[in-house]
């Protein structure tokens, strides 16, 4: 891996709280920092842009005001940059990211009901690279992070018992590792329909389906509580929707883990239900991690 972190840059102001997030991050792993800016213009209709002329004066002064800001709250820190010309915004974004270890994006929010605007850049990147993608949200008008990596909070891990799981755990125990946080993983499950009255009939089914879940996740748990043997490890099995329970166990979190499948189907890649719901409702960094 390269030890550096990409943070995207689109001069909006929800970037500055993930400039800032990311930062604090390359600071905890000892890496260094790259603000990448794309003149993808057309996508900003919307709001008040350059004219043609000034563009390329726009985006460097942006990217050198960003890096300024930074070096003067994190002197030691190694911080480049790098803008394109006529290219999507997340074909650069996805291109610079296969050579970091980590990618940075900013969201807004709407509200504690309507929840975040992850926009047409990050929904578009996300799918198009492998490599682990941070998107930090700017609240309530304020363009600063509603927290810092360094908080106290626990990292929050949502598991899939059906999928691969190695490379979530391994992302989500490395950030709490290093943040000396405890971690908790959830799997959030609910009986099958050809089961919906067997709790009624033998209480003992649900019982007994739960304490199989929680054996399985105590089983996929047990190598990383030995490779990570100061990590305090929080397993939960809860029934009811996996976002709605990853999400209620992500209030206060340092930063939300979830995953993406890496598909290549004909009709492009996609990002599923869970993980679009917590992208979207969640206040803390969340970070979408691809996996088999």
């Amino acid at each position: 891996m390269s030890n550096r972190i990409t943070v995207g840059l689109d001069g909006s102001g929800a970037d500055t709280a993930a400039a800032d997030w990311a930062a604090h991050e390359a600071e905890l792993r000892g890496a260094a920092l790259e603000l990448v800016h794309a003149e993808d213009w057309a996508q900003y209709g919307p709001f008040a842009v350059p004219l043609p002329e000034p563009r390329e004066q726009w985006a460097e002064e942006l990217l050198s005001r960003t890096r300024d800001r930074l070096l003067r709250e994190h002197p030691t820190l190694g911080i480049s940059t790098h803008g394109t010309k006529g290219l999507a915004a997340s074909k650069v974004l996805a291109s610079s990211a296969a050579e970091a270890d980590l990618l940075v994006l900013g969201s807004r929010g709407l509200g504690t009901v309507a929840g975040f605007i992850v926009g047409s850049t990050g929904s578009a990147t996300i799918p198009e690279t492998d490599t682990p993608v941070v998107l930090v949200r700017s609240v309530d008008g304020q363009d600063s992070p509603p927290r810092h990596a360094g908080d106290a909070g626990p990292v929050v891990l949502g598991v899939d018992l059906r999928s691969n799981c190695d490379r979530l755990l391994a992302f989500a125990c490395e950030e709490a590792d290093r943040r000396a946080c405890p971690l908790v993983v959830v799997h959030g499950w609910s009986l099958p329909p050809v089961f919906s009255y067997a709790p009624v009939l033998d209480p003992g089914v649900e019982k007994e389906m739960a304490d199989g879940l929680d054996t399985t996740l105590s089983e996929l748990l047990r190598p990383w509580e030995k490779k990570y043997p100061r990590l305090a490890l929080d397993a939960r099995i809860v029934i009811g929707q996996p976002a709605i329970q990853i999400l209620d166990a992500a209030s206060g979190a340092a930063l939300v883990v979830v995953g993406r499948r890496i598909r290549r189907p004909a009709l492009g890649a996609r990002i599923g239900p869970i993980t679009h719901a917590v992208m979207h409702h969640a206040t803390s960094p969340v970070a979408v991690v691809a996996h088999d």
